[in-house]
């Protein structure tokens, strides 16, 4: 089935020719050109920019100014909380700003069905996030002796942590509202607590009971976890575990994130 994009915001597809593709191909199609929509138009916008890449990079660094953190600790932290932001920093924002332009009915009216909707947004997230906290990375390998010890663990935290952060993000997109403000606030309010019970500021063993059990309530656990065995460290978690845990966080963000977008489409309908 032939799918045009048309102007930034919007997405215009053709009827469908009898026999053409299957349902699930058709929809993953519309998927992928809502992602490639997203990337062209929201990316580099200056909520994105601060809120993915400004705001984690001097976060970690203010804390990190008072600890004499080796670097092996130091930059697997720097990189989960960089993929973390950066992953979930798009979807809380695309829905408002498509509600401001008032290209969200279009969208939500057109043949793609609101899974596709949702799996387009949550992919721009996920590649953003992947991409664009590369270049910590990339300049912690250069200026520091951090090397990567574990490619495998280092791969798997990376992808499936930008999925399940990205899928957060949409998640938290889903209230009824066209002014990003109010659903950055929410999202700053759900992101903040899952960071300090992480580990990546405090290691595991060095924090208090209660945040030891709090710390498996957090997708961001995990996939430090694993970034931390990428450069040579010990998981706190097994890696299967981390593994599971996170397909099991983006699985059950993107339940509850088509749950409560469904309901919010519903009411305004």
């Amino acid at each position: 089935m032939p799918i045009h994009e048309t102007a930034p915001g919007s997405v215009a597809l053709d009827a469908p020719a009898e026999g053409a593709t299957s349902e699930f191909l058709r929809q993953a199609r519309c998927a992928w050109v809502i992602a490639k929509k997203n990337a062209r138009v929201y990316y580099l916008k200056g909520p994105v920019v601060t809120f993915g890449i400004v705001f984690p990079l001097f976060f970690y660094l203010s804390f990190a100014a008072g600890h004499d953190a080796p670097v092996e600790v130091m930059v697997p932290g720097i990189a989960a909380m960089a993929l973390f932001f950066t992953a979930s920093a798009v979807g809380p924002l695309v829905t408002p700003w498509e509600r401001q332009a008032r290209t969200f009915e279009r969208l939500v009216t057109s043949p793609a069905s609101l899974s596709a909707i949702l799996a387009g947004d949550v992919g721009a997230g996920a590649a953003f996030g992947a991409l664009l906290a590369m270049l910590p990375v990339m300049a912690a390998l250069l200026l520091t002796a951090a090397r990567v010890s574990a490619p495998l663990p280092l791969l798997g935290g990376w992808l499936l942590g930008a999925t399940a952060f990205s899928s957060l993000g949409v998640l938290m997109a889903a209230p009824a509202t066209d002014t990003p403000s109010q659903v950055m606030m929410l999202s700053n309010l759900v992101r903040l607590p899952l960071i300090f019970v992480s580990g990546v500021f405090v290691p595991h063993a060095q924090m208090p009971q209660w945040g030891q059990w709090l710390s498996p309530l957090s997708p961001l656990s995990y996939c430090a976890d694993l970034i931390r065995v990428g450069f040579g460290g010990t998981a706190y978690f097994s890696v299967a575990m981390d593994v599971l845990a996170l397909a099991g966080f983006s699985l059950s963000f993107m339940i509850a994130a088509h749950f409560f977008h469904r309901r919010t489409r519903d009411r305004a309908a």
